[in-house]
């Protein structure tokens, strides 16, 4: 599967198909395609492992509810001669992670609704944290993103990613919510950020995310809660009439509503 990634800070993927080849991705996220390429909507993730019949259809389409993404997935396939293209692009600021299954085990770990496309017959996922603690102050939950098998996957996440090799018992801390992606060698815990002041004052939180290789992680520096928090925070109070508050316009605004 040939692809090409543009764009910096708003990024969006290209695919190019084969005749009868297929890409699913993330209802929603295609942003344009050649007239030759079908797009068919179904349930799950449309892969050969996927359980046949309605039940089948059902426990795959659960495993993408539980990790925050839509029941359904659309199926893009080039039915014309020669290639056809199809992009999807990405939902917030950041970067699109290309990766092949087949260099990592064919297996990925990734953050809750990360995926944004694959090569047709990728198992999405679930995976469960083992440990209590890991899952109730891991940043993700019990619950984490498992992408399967031998093609292509494009994930995404926030602001720019860290690619960062751990040795055999090499262990990083990260801040929770910046871990992206990981292989399946890696193990995530959690440790104490530090003394009780620490904790109560230091702004990062009361845990750490424990990562101890072998493996390959992906960090990323803008994670999406951290993005809308700050949103939250900067929005204007009273059903946005305070707009542009402290400029021109906004002040001429607020003479005209008779404030």
């Amino acid at each position: 599967m040939d692809y090409k990634i543009y764009g910096h800070e708003m990024q969006f993927v290209e695919i190019e198909l084969d005749p009868q080849e297929s890409a699913v991705a993330e209802a929603g996220a295609m942003m344009y395609k050649s007239p030759g390429v079908k797009m068919e909507t179904i349930f799950g993730d449309g892969s050969a492992n996927q359980q046949s019949g309605i039940m089948g259809l059902l426990l795959g389409a659960g495993k993408r509810l539980l990790t925050n993404e839509s029941l359904f997935v659309t199926v893009f396939t080039q039915n014309a001669h020669g290639k056809g293209k199809v992009a999807f692009a990405a939902p917030f600021p950041g970067t699109i992670l290309a990766l092949n299954l087949n260099d990592y085990g064919q297996k990925l770990i990734c953050q809750k609704d990360s995926f944004l496309a694959a090569a047709k017959g990728v198992q999405i996922g679930i995976h469960f944290q083992r440990r209590i603690l890991t899952g109730l102050f891991g940043g993700e939950g019990f619950i984490m993103q498992k992408l399967e098998g031998n093609g292509w996957v494009f994930v995404h996440a926030g602001g720019c990613l860290q690619k960062i090799e751990l040795a055999v018992g090499e262990t990083l801390h990260v801040d929770t919510g910046c871990l992206a992606a990981m292989t399946g060698s890696v193990d995530f815990d959690i440790q104490q950020a530090g003394g009780i002041k620490t904790m109560l004052f230091g702004g990062e939180g009361l845990f750490f995310a424990k990562l101890t290789g072998p493996g390959t992680v992906w960090l990323q520096s803008l994670p999406f809660s951290r993005l809308a928090g700050r949103m939250m925070t900067s929005a204007p109070q009273g059903g946005g009439r305070q707009q542009g508050e402290g400029s021109i316009l906004g002040g001429l605004g607020n003479l005209l509503d008779g404030d």
